[in-house]
């Protein structure tokens, strides 16, 4: 990862906060970006070469402002060899009790925003012929779960998308990575989102207890320089992929009485 430039979204908080700094140490050149520009100085002051860290705030819900927003990152060093889509939303609500704007929101912000950032540096890559676009989805971006409907349904939007997108780059030489974390222990449960768009404010116990954010970090860089398609990470709640897709019945009935909070 030495002297890649590799932008990460998400960058302020939880795993795009553990990239940096895994990156960082690498001696990778970062742009890192979210909504938080006091956040995103926090992190970079923590990096080890805060020279090659640059900050680039952006809002993944305004759609429109990211096709500029590519532009200026791609001018800081000009060009992007690595695009990590950290940033994104949870969700801690049943679907019927969730308001069809808040359900908007995860779309948005989950999946519109991360392929917008996309579409506009994959021109860029396809001419220097290199590169690599990482997703950062999840376990219920490959299974549904209680109380993540919305976010679920954008996980898995991001999976149809990518993977289209990946048989159409067969002929290029752009990497796409679909990471599916599973409990990790990052604020992302305090910031869920509820039924009425607040934030739900409280740690869930799972995420609590779940694999620490620099070691899914450190996992996720590994699939990244071994280019591959993609990547589970967490504790033994990863097993609910292989077990919807080998014993679907049984994983139907187990997913009901699973804890998800």
């Amino acid at each position: 990862m030495k002297d890649k430039v590799i932008w990460i979204t998400g960058a302020s908080s939880g795993i795009g906060e553990a990239l940096v700094y895994e990156l960082a140490n690498a001696g990778a050149k970062l742009i890192i970006s979210s909504r938080n520009r006091d956040e995103l100085f926090r992190v970079k002051q923590k990096c080890r070469n805060q020279i090659d860290t640059h900050v680039l705030s952006l809002d993944l819900e305004d759609g429109e402002s990211l096709p500029k927003k590519a532009e200026e990152a791609i001018r800081i060093y000009g060009r992007i060899d690595i695009l990590i889509n950290s940033g994104g939303i949870s969700q801690r609500a049943l679907a019927l009790a969730t308001d069809l704007k808040t359900e908007k929101r995860f779309m948005d912000i989950n999946f519109w925003g991360t392929v917008i950032l996309s579409k506009a540096v994959l021109p860029q890559m396809i001419r220097q012929d290199s590169g690599s676009i990482v997703c950062i989805s999840s376990l219920v971006g490959k299974f549904g779960t209680s109380l993540r409907s919305a976010y679920s349904a954008s996980k898995h939007a991001l999976h149809g998308y990518f993977e289209s997108l990946r048989i159409e780059l067969d002929s290029t030489n752009i990497h796409v990575l679909l990471a599916c974390p599973g409990f990790i222990k990052t604020k992302v449960t305090i910031n869920a989102l509820t039924a009425d768009g607040s934030k739900q404010g409280t740690m869930d116990q799972a995420q609590e207890n779940g694999m620490p954010a620099e070691e899914c970090a450190k996992q996720i860089i590994k699939a990244i320089q071994q280019k591959k398609d993609e990547v589970y990470i967490g504790g033994k709640e990863v097993k609910g992929v292989l077990l919807k897709r080998l014993f679907p019945s049984y994983f139907a009935k187990l997913i009901k009485k699973a804890k998800v909070t």
